[in-house]
């Protein structure tokens, strides 16, 4: 049978070619079954590229996870398991086992936390404090405008090209996870913005609409990074010293967030995030304690 090892790499490379995983994904996956691997060799005394699949048994999976918890939180062994049980399915599938000893591992318990999001007059503030004075203004104000707008993932919104973007109807595709595309709606505060911006790039660099390119550029005019976007705004969110920290992701949580206190329906806004589980939407159906005292004065009839 083939070295564990090997495997692995077979497992990464399916989820690339048939999953249309991304490569920070697989990378992430690579990482976990690599340390499992490593570490059972250890456990075996073992050279690593002699560690057999049928020595990966359900009791070293457990001694695996118990040595997680020596430096992991809850959440991460939770998603290092996930990994491991997701690549024992596939060997499963490839008729290289029978069956899988991570099936019956269970989940380490852990609390749900409530997304980070910021009040809508802090998420106003902090859009209205970019000054659209300059290029990387204009740029910096339209990616602010876009992920608290659309929802967008960092990684949907540094992807995006000219024309997944559709002023005359106020959509965007969006190519998300697996390389699922969906067409979402953006506001017209995000658009006039975005169009600023790139009336702005022709002028002082003479990069036009009718070239699908990247829609946001470095200084050297290539595609922005994820890591590029995460500096920008944490740059804007300092000045405007906000009562917590904010990341790309906050802006995504604050749309949902928004959205569902104002009334939205739960399963739009799934489909607006792109998610495929109701359940995972379900975590942004927590409300401020503004709203939820509100709601009891108006409703409780012994206050």
């Amino acid at each position: 049978m083939s070295s564990v090892i090997s495997l692995v790499r077979h497992f990464i490379e399916a989820l690339s070619s048939e999953k249309g995983y991304s490569a920070n994904t697989c990378r992430a996956y690579a990482h976990d079954l690599e340390e499992f691997v490593s570490l059972s060799a250890v456990f075996l005394e073992k050279e690593l590229q002699d560690v057999p699949i049928e020595l990966l048994d359900a009791l070293a999976i457990r001694r695996h996870i118990g040595y997680l918890y020596k430096s992991n939180t809850k959440t991460s062994i939770g998603r290092k398991l996930s990994a491991i049980r997701s690549f024992f399915r596939f060997l499963v599938r490839q008729d290289i086992l029978d069956e899988s000893p991570a099936e019956m591992i269970p989940n380490p318990r852990t609390e749900s936390p409530i997304p980070v999001f910021l009040p809508i007059d802090e998420m106003f503030r902090l859009l209205d404090s970019v000054p659209a004075d300059s290029l990387s203004g204009q740029r910096d104000r339209a990616i602010l405008e876009m992920l608290y707008s659309a929802g967008l993932r960092v990684s949907e919104l540094t992807s995006m090209n000219v024309h997944d973007v559709n002023f005359d109807q106020f959509v965007i595709r969006v190519c998300g996870k697996g390389n699922k595309q969906r067409i979402t709606p953006v506001g017209k505060k995000a658009l006039a913005a975005l169009k600023a911006y790139r009336e702005c790039l022709v002028r002082q660099a003479g990069v036009g609409f009718h070239e699908n390119g990247p829609l946001f550029l470095n200084l050297r005019n290539g595609r922005l990074t994820s890591r590029s976007v995460a500096r920008i705004l944490d740059k804007w969110a300092l000045k405007c010293n906000l009562s917590i920290p904010v990341f790309p992701h906050a802006m995504r949580h604050s749309f949902a967030t928004h959205l569902l206190d104002s009334g939205a329906d739960l399963r739009i806004v799934q489909e607006l995030l792109g998610h495929k589980r109701l359940s995972t939407t379900q975590k942004y159906t927590h409300v401020s304690m503004d709203k939820l005292m509100e709601t009891y004065d108006k409703a409780h009839p012994r206050k």
